[in-house]
């Protein structure tokens, strides 16, 4: 091996170790400080080094993320969600619940978001039916690791692992080296999928601990709010009884009366049923409240100034602000205070400590030291922070409104974009698909699902950079020869002519290293060694390549191997070790259906 190799895989080794002793340090800075060494010391040419920043492959995960955000800004996954869970009552029922959309939403679209839609939901069917969150969170993370495995766009990986195909072909042109198809991995990650899953529902979940210390957590007081709710026609809870809209056990929130009519029914029965025109009478702490703001059809009737178009409701969110003795609606009622005329603002809820109130909110007198829960513009605090009016204004964090009125065409453009990147891998190339994942981006920003704005804050450019980088990397192991010298390493070591042997070991590996880099990362260097080793062996590389694309994605061991783990890490309240006790075994199901299948469907 020439010092080019040398000092090529001892940057990369060097890389892998910075990334473990380091996390304080972004990984995609380390990994353009790698791909600087190269270039400085003359391994990689400047075009050579920018070449993976211009691949198709980074333009189609990009435009992933903005349609992946589309679905999230516009309530598409968040309504799923509450609907896929509905009435379940036990963990194992709630996990049989969730699976197939988890599943089959994360083979088409980045998981990321789906897991941080499906966090706050499924914590807050937690605190309703008194279960530990820490028995469902991780599950989730791991059949969204699951799905994505299933599809060619169901993970970065698998796109990155078929742009190297895609560029080796072009150079070669041998047939087992043709890109794949948007199902071909299908064949082996979905049998992956199913039995990872089974096992989930089964038993894994059974392996992580019950912390009901976070039960308790998640159920302490706040600060409590009267809230009148009034239900629309078009609401998706008329018809329902109390029990089957969910609102029989909200987390810190109470439904004190139902006024219909100037008729009260009160207390309220899981199975009294819910008409269009009633006033729901809640008491509870504000988290609860701006969820059920957000549900389509249910309005505050303390103001009935309150903005209730979608077009323009998305544009406001909750406040919370502190009456001084010299504001000029001390005295007023509620339904008096004209806030809209004064401060462009409506009142949702009023809370009065150590008072009770009357359940007329609109009846009610404010009073200095009322707090008050108003729907304002973005720019509300900011302008009125200093005013005497108020002695503290605080927006509400997460209460924004999405465009759930876009909902149904944000589902339809990702039909759409299923449909486009199918053909395209077909017949098109990575271009093409780059290109039609782009087409469906920018037609969900025109169709304002969701903003430009959204649409930058969307894309993790941390990915992309990363993966940019790692495909400069991952030029200078092959062109420099150090990979083929570490493959004719590994064959001499392993001193067997077996495929199977070497296809296991390559599995192994590619499990290893993605629990300590990036799985791309892991999968653009295990890219070139697969290929000498099938190369030196006289097999068919494809079945070494399928089996780093989903080996690279299966990373259950560790909360650092993949965002979703270290998504739910804080809000499961899990440990390190959690992940181990949980996630080995299900390494070991989806290892055995793999190695299984795989030389089936590819032939050595």
């Amino acid at each position: 091996m020439s010092w080019q190799g040398w000092l090529a895989l001892g940057v990369v080794l060097g890389l892998f170790v910075l990334l473990q002793r380091r996390r304080a340090v972004a990984a995609d800075f380390l990994f353009l400080l790698a791909l600087s060494v190269l270039t400085l010391a003359g391994v990689l040419s400047p075009a050579e080094a920018l070449r993976g920043f211009a691949n198709p492959v980074l333009f189609t995960i990009a435009a992933l993320f903005v349609v992946a955000g589309g679905l999230r800004w516009t309530g598409a996954l968040d309504m799923i969600g509450h609907w896929v869970l509905g009435s379940a009552t036990s963990v194992r029922q709630a996990l049989v619940r969730l699976a197939g959309p988890v599943l089959g939403l994360s083979a088409f679209t980045n998981n990321t978001p789906i897991v941080a839609m499906l966090v706050p939901v499924v914590v807050d069917w937690c605190r309703r039916r008194g279960i530990s969150p820490s028995r469902m969170l991780l599950p989730i993370s791991y059949l969204a690791i699951l799905g994505g495995t299933c599809t060619l766009i169901g993970t970065s990986t698998n796109l990155v692992v078929n742009s190297l195909l895609y560029q080796t072909f072009q150079s070669n042109q041998d047939p087992r080296l043709e890109p794949m198809p948007l199902f071909e991995i299908t064949w082996v990650g979905l049998p992956c999928a199913l039995a990872g899953a089974a096992f989930l529902l089964l038993w894994g979940y059974r392996r992580l601990p019950d912390r009901m210390e976070l039960v308790t957590q998640l159920g302490q007081r706040r600060r409590e709010y009267l809230v009148e709710m009034l239900v629309q026609p078009e609401c998706r809870l008329v018809g329902k009884t109390v029990e089957e809209a969910g609102l029989r056990h909200l987390p810190g929130l109470f439904l004190i009366e139902i006024d219909r009519n100037g008729e009260i029914i009160t207390p309220v029965t899981p199975e009294d049923e819910i008409r269009a025109g009633d006033r729901l009478v809640f008491t509870g702490i504000v988290s609860t409240i701006a969820d059920l703001e957000k549900i389509p059809g249910l309005v505050p009737a303390a103001d009935m100034t309150y903005e209730v178009n979608p077009k323009r409701r998305h544009q406001r969110h909750l406040t919370e602000v502190v009456l001084s003795a010299s504001s000029p609606v001390i005295g007023s009622t509620v339904r008096e205070a004209r806030f809209r005329q004064l401060y462009g603002a409506a009142i949702v809820a009023v809370h009065r400590q150590g008072a009770r109130l009357p359940h007329k909110i609109g009846d009610i007198r404010l009073e200095p030291g009322d707090t008050l829960l108003l729907q304002t513009r973005s720019g509300f605090a900011k302008a009125f922070q200093n005013s005497p009016d108020f002695y503290l204004v605080a927006d509400v964090e997460g209460s924004e409104a999405g465009r759930y009125d876009r909902a149904p065409v944000a589902l339809a453009l990702l039909a759409v974009l299923v449909g486009a990147l199918w053909i395209s891998t077909l017949w098109g190339g990575a271009s093409w698909s780059a290109w039609a994942a782009m087409v469906v981006a920018g037609a969900m920003i025109a169709t304002r699902c969701l903003t430009v704005a959204q649409a930058r804050a969307a894309v993790d450019l941390q990915v992309l950079i990363t993966i940019g980088a790692a495909l400069g990397l991952g030029h200078a192991l092959s062109s420099t020869g150090a990979m083929h010298s570490v493959a004719r390493g590994l064959l001499d070591l392993l001193g067997t002519s077996s495929p199977w042997v070497v296809l296991a070991l390559v599995w192994a590996l590619t499990l290893l290293f993605t629990e300590a880099v990036t799985n791309t990362a892991v999968a653009v260097f295990m890219f070139p060694l697969v290929l000498e080793l099938a190369a030196q062996g006289g097999w068919n590389p494809r079945p070494f390549v399928i089996a780093v694309a989903l080996a690279a994605s299966c990373s259950f061991l560790t909360p650092v191997g993949y965002q979703t783990n270290l998504m739910v890490m804080g809000p499961g309240g899990y440990q390190p070790q959690d992940y181990l006790r949980a996630g080995a075994p299900l390494v070991l199901v989806v290892s055995a259906v793999a190695l299984v299948l795989i030389p089936i469907w590819w032939p050595f």
